[in-house]
């Protein structure tokens, strides 16, 4: 396993990979205020996001939750997902990911404010 831990950055914030074994993927999530991910789903993963601290709102299918530090998570394989920073500092989470196969290839991006979708 690479235990190096770089940090894997994107319009709305960065990632970092904590761990990448063949039965889960762990990330370091933080994303910048007034950023949201796109809007997408997996089909071979489910993930568990844990808010390590700021605010979130996180769309999941027809829901729209609002998180705080402390607050988690499940999002099912096959759901509709996003999470939001509302606030004015840096928002930090911690994503599980469980499932047989984690690539970014398995992102189906169905709305994004950074023209991937």
């Amino acid at each position: 396993m690479n235990t190096e831990k770089t940090e894997d950055h994107r319009p709305w914030g960065y990632y970092q990979v904590l761990s990448d074994e063949p039965d889960h993927k762990v990330k370091r999530i933080v994303v910048f205020p007034g950023k949201r991910l796109s809007l997408q789903r997996h089909r071979r993963r489910a993930e568990h996001w844990y808010i390590l601290s700021g605010e979130a709102i996180v769309t999941r299918n027809d829901e729209q939750l609002h998180l705080r530090g402390g607050e988690s998570v499940d999002i099912p394989k096959g759901a509709v997902h996003r999470v939001m920073n509302p606030g004015t500092q840096n928002m930090a989470f911690v994503e599980v990911q469980t499932g047989d196969y984690f690539g970014e290839d398995d992102i189906e991006r169905l709305e994004d404010d950074f023209g991937r979708a």
